[in-house]
């Protein structure tokens, strides 16, 4: 572990509590001045962090740096843990980037506005919370500390049925929470040594039937959030109720909290329980990919759709973190990146539809063209990135992913074949769905009850400059994808190593099991398998 003299970590995290508490402060009744005082704790917290990876953070170190450890509640065995490494450190700078846009994009908020931009900053701190987090304890709280900002802001600024959408939402998201608490507990009272230190836990010797309890507890519970059908069903409705800015969060941070738990958890933790899972997890990958695009062409509601798209495009990163390969498995985090820019690109602009036509219904709209085509322009590069178009982002992460199972020598050729075959029709699917999108909204003839006093304005300058900042690191990463993957690339291949140590001594057990000959055909020689399963012994 790479430590350092300067708490950057604890900074990042806690700069936007204290903003909050200090909010009730400010002397302001119309929420102009809170709205700037919120912009520019955004903005110094995410400044804050680029300057910390800059200076103190290396690329090529693939152990955990920025390392923080101190009691907090020694009589819990409660560690104020912080670290952060090449899977954690592009999914912050994400979340910086995203919360940073949201709340601009949040600009014309005016009930209650310090109320709004408080829940803003306190899920902010929640999220990076989450990332950098070492101690699983503190994982747990900071999760559910992130729940009440979005239930709160979905049920007070959502739309009609906002009430029903923030109720659904905080049934499922908490009730997963308690499988981290259980799954968590069990762990760290499991052996001689209580402890909640999630490297600690890595190490550990779980009997096997007590592991995949473990596994099946964490990944219902980030399953929930990622989302993995059938545990998908509350986020369709929270983004149809939600406002602009809380849908980019939702999507654009919020569903990678679930796969970067998996990696970091299910994967790296319970190694060996992962062997069992994978093959489920490549499969759920296949129905999240197939059914969300389905039920994407379905839907009559502009977020709705969007949203069943987010569904089947963490399909993929299933698949990458099921592959075990280095390449599958930087896909997966590549294809988070991605998405996260892609889709809070796209409720952003959708937002932007909204306020023009006051309607999300895409059969009500047509010819949006004509009087937006700023926003038909913009929205039609995000369309694009989603749906893989070569020189994008999203064509690069899921190529990745696809190429990452397809050359893994962990699983049979007729499983490889399948779920790579299942998955296509995904890429088949994603066009339709969203060209139809673009068509049903923008061409066509105009309605008239769309014209609001004969004028529907076009994009402004700060919507511009909002949707510039996500679209063109799409692009960017797209043409050159080693921006984001030199900050990992080290941390997946040693992940992927860590994994694939675990799979010759859980096959050789398996060797006359009927999951085994399916699913699985180890290729080691038989000298290395038993070396590794003395070692194991």
């Amino acid at each position: 572990m790479n430590t350092i003299e300067y708490p950057w970590l604890t900074a990042i995290i806690v700069l936007p509590l204290v903003a909050v508490a200090a909010m009730p402060l400010i002397p302001d009744k119309e929420g102009k001045t809170v709205r700037w005082y919120t912009l520019g704790v955004a903005i110094a917290d995410f400044a804050l962090m680029v300057y910390a990876f800059w200076q103190s953070y290396d690329f090529h170190n693939n152990a955990f740096q920025l390392v923080e450890s101190y009691p907090w509640v020694p009589q819990l065995g409660l560690n104020w843990s912080v670290a952060v490494d090449g899977l954690s450190m592009p999914l912050l700078l994400l979340t910086g980037l995203i919360n940073t846009l949201a709340v601009f994009a949040a600009w014309k908020v005016t009930n209650k506005p310090r109320l709004f931009y408080g829940l803003m900053l306190a899920m902010y701190s929640a999220q990076i919370g989450v990332f950098v987090a070492q101690d699983l304890l503190l994982f747990f709280i900071m999760w559910e500390i992130e729940l009440v900002p979005v239930y709160l802001l979905i049920s007070i600024w959502g739309g009609e049925k906002r009430a029903y959408a923030a109720t659904k939402f905080i049934l499922y998201t908490a009730a997963a929470s308690l499988f981290i608490l259980i799954a968590g507990f069990a762990m760290a009272f499991s052996g001689d040594t209580v402890t909640f230190d999630m490297a600690t836990l890595g190490m550990k010797q779980y009997p096997k039937a007590f592991e995949l309890l473990v596994y099946a507890g964490f990944l219902i519970a980030f399953g929930v959030k990622l989302p993995i059908f059938p545990l998908h069903t509350w986020l369709p409705d929270a983004h149809g109720e939600a406002s602009a800015p809380v849908s980019m969060i939702l999507a654009g941070v919020l569903l990678k909290m679930g796969g970067y738990a998996l990696i970091r958890i299910n994967m790296e933790m319970l190694s060996g329980a992962h062997v069992f899972f994978a093959p489920v997890l490549a499969v759920l990958g296949v129905v999240n990919i197939i059914y969300g695009a389905c039920c994407a062409f379905a839907q009559t509601n502009l977020k709705r759709r969007l949203a069943y798209s987010s569904i089947a495009h963490m399909g993929f990163v299933l698949i990458g973190i099921a592959s075990y390969t280095e390449l599958g498995i930087s896909g997966a985090v590549l294809q988070m990146v991605s998405h996260g820019l892609i889709a809070a690109a796209l409720f952003f602009l959708s937002g932007v539809t909204y306020e023009r036509t006051h309607t999300l219904m895409m059969d009500q709209m047509s010819g949006m063209a004509k009087v937006m085509p700023k926003t038909f322009a913009l929205f039609t590069v995000g369309a694009m990135a989603s749906l893989a178009l070569p020189g994008m982002s999203g064509f690069v992460g899921e190529l990745m992913v696809f190429l990452g199972i397809a050359t893994s020598d962990v699983y049979s050729s007729s499983f490889k074949v399948i779920v790579v075959l299942l998955s296509a029709v995904g890429l088949i699917l994603t066009p339709i769905y969203l060209l139809s999108l673009l068509r049903q909204v923008f061409y066509g003839k105009q309605e008239e009850n769309l014209v609001l006093d004969g004028v529907v304005q076009d994009l402004k300058p700060r919507e511009m400059f909002i949707a510039a900042c996500l679209l063109i690191p799409i692009v960017g990463i797209g043409l050159y994808p080693k921006l984001v993957t030199q900050t990992y690339d080290m941390t997946t291949v040693a992940v992927a190593s860590h994994v694939r140590q675990v799979l010759p001594v859980i096959a050789h057990g398996q060797e006359s099991s009927l999951y085994s000959r399916i699913f699985t055909q180890p290729t080691l020689a038989d000298s290395q398998v038993s070396s590794l399963v003395d070692i194991a012994e």
